[in-house]
């Protein structure tokens, strides 16, 4: 009777129960930290404000160029909370310990990456219903309608999920916290740019153009894009079309390279440490 009693006491927690755990933890911490929510969840919406106050012109057909940048802006969000989210916290766990205290409890590893995702899907949710929100009540922004909702999640979500891995492989390249921000939010700068996030796509240098199609960010602006305007804008994108069949193709593909890259190259400890 002892024993069973002793087995009972000292028993695991399902797997389940660790995953929402983590998530919850994950949530928490990012939370607790003012300088990661404001950059994560103010920026975009400060962009949408500026640029919405500033450039009020008509980019054709009665379509304002604040209705093009919502799309845009949804994107560089979806980037923020995930790419730059996941490449400079972990950064920063691995270079104050945190990963290495982590790997060595019964936690299954597996449940600090669900905690991250939990992490990336609730900012995301967040940031998109937020910048919906002050796009309609401020600027009168016209929601997407019927199956366009489909596309949006899924380009939103395809969009994010290679992020994230980016995010977590990118993260393995810096030696800490510091140096992931100074990496990846210049390369994240530049990418929004060349993108068709402050500008209309079809006015950027066509070198430009090229070297944004390499990236996620492009194609999943131009999926969202595809949702907030008009069907004739379709005729300003380089194809002449919004090509939503390439956008999940590319997104897709970058999901699997992402994921790749995260096994080849994810570290619990600072190099030169394992």
């Amino acid at each position: 009777m002892t024993t069973t009693t002793n087995r009972a006491e000292v028993a695991l927690p399902s797997l389940a129960t660790v995953y929402r755990t983590r998530g919850s933890v994950e949530l928490k911490e990012f939370f607790r930290q003012r300088e990661s929510v404001v950059f994560t969840l103010a920026f975009p919406v400060i962009l949408l404000v500026v640029f919405g106050a500033v450039l009020k012109y008509d980019i054709g057909g009665g379509v304002t160029f604040t209705q093009y940048f919502m799309a845009g802006i949804i994107a560089a969000g979806i980037l923020g909370a995930s790419l730059q989210n996941m490449a400079i916290s972990i950064a920063t766990e691995r270079s104050d310990g945190t990963l290495k205290s982590l790997v060595g409890t019964p936690m299954p590893k597996s449940a600090y990456f669900v905690g991250k995702i939990v992490q990336v899907l609730a900012v995301t949710v967040l940031i998109v219903a937020i910048l919906l929100a002050v796009g309609v009540l401020a600027y009168g922004i016209n929601l997407p309608s019927g199956s366009d909702w489909i596309t949006f999640v899924w380009v939103a979500a395809l969009g994010s999920a290679a992020c994230t891995l980016l995010g977590i492989a990118v993260s393995s390249l810096a030696k800490n916290g510091r140096s992931a921000s100074a990496m990846v939010t210049p390369i994240a700068i530049v990418l929004q740019f060349i993108s068709g996030v402050f500008f209309q796509f079809s006015e950027i240098p066509a070198w430009m153009q090229t070297i944004a199609s390499f990236f996620p960010l492009k194609w999943m602006a131009q999926g969202l894009r595809s949702v907030f305007l008009p069907h004739f804008l379709a005729a300003k994108e380089p194809a002449g079309t919004w090509e939503l069949g390439r956008v999940a193709i590319v997104l897709g593909v970058w999901c699997i390279a992402g994921l790749l890259l995260c096994v080849a190259t994810f570290r619990w400890q600072d190099r030169g440490t394992d």
